[in-house]
């Protein structure tokens, strides 16, 4: 009776331990396969790698007729406020939809070719007719250093050739056409900074001198009146 008894004690120790064993190895892959990612487990660490910024246009290069074989470069870097006059005549051309025919070679001009390049490798290239009968035009080869497109000629904007000849190309000034009007910075670095109270000096000079002017004018005619006025006093 006792000797069966401790069998049973025995036999339910046993079990005991064989559920224990089962239910911790049950549970430790869970364990494993919850693990954070970067530790032991099988969960990967996410791609924190951010996309690179598109790099942008930092060089135009112009050449044609009587420039130097090397060409003109205007930088970014070294003349942001040129850059971007040359770039805002251009760089629309890129996607815009063809405007004009070719003009008649005989009144085409004098052609320059500019070429916007970003880290000294050609993007867009385009010729310039700045002194085209009927107005400025510009050419978008079909073959672009990017890749083809379609072949179109465009009206180009009134200030173009002023925008060349501020980056060297020999041309005459064009004041009228430059944005701001006569005065706006023709024939001066475009970086340069002009005086404000030089500038209110001036205004106020030119209106002294119109005051003055107009105060004389009014002294004879008042001067002529009181003449009239007392030679008709003398014959009443």
């Amino acid at each position: 009776m006792v000797v069966r008894r401790a069998r049973k004690r025995f036999a339910a120790g046993i079990g005991a331990l064989a559920i224990a064993a089962a239910v911790t190895l049950g549970t430790t892959p869970a364990v494993a396969h919850a693990a954070p990612a970067g530790q032991t487990g099988s969960v990967k660490a996410e791609s924190t790698t951010k996309p690179t910024a598109k790099p942008q246009p930092d060089t135009i290069l112009i050449t044609g007729e009587q420039i130097p074989e090397s060409g003109i470069k205007v930088l970014q870097a070294e003349d942001p406020k040129l850059f971007r006059m040359l770039f805002d005549e251009v760089g629309w051309l890129a996607s815009a939809t063809p405007q004009t025919a070719a003009p008649q070679k005989g009144k085409m001009g004098p052609k320059y070719t500019v070429q916007i390049l970003i880290k000294e490798k050609a993007t867009q290239l385009y010729d310039l007719y700045p002194l085209a009968t009927g107005g400025p035009r510009a050419h978008r080869p079909a073959a672009q250093p990017s890749g083809k497109k379609s072949d179109g000629w465009f009206y180009g904007r009134l200030s173009l050739s002023e925008s060349l000849r501020l980056s060297g190309v020999p041309l005459k000034s064009k004041p009228d056409v430059v944005n701001g009007g006569i005065g706006g910075g023709v024939g001066k670095k475009l970086a340069a900074d002009t005086d404000p109270m030089e500038d209110a000096n001036q205004m106020f000079g030119e209106f002294r001198r119109l005051f003055l002017l107009n105060g004389a004018v009014l002294l004879i005619i008042l001067t002529g009146l009181a003449g009239m006025a007392f030679l008709i006093r003398r014959r009443v």
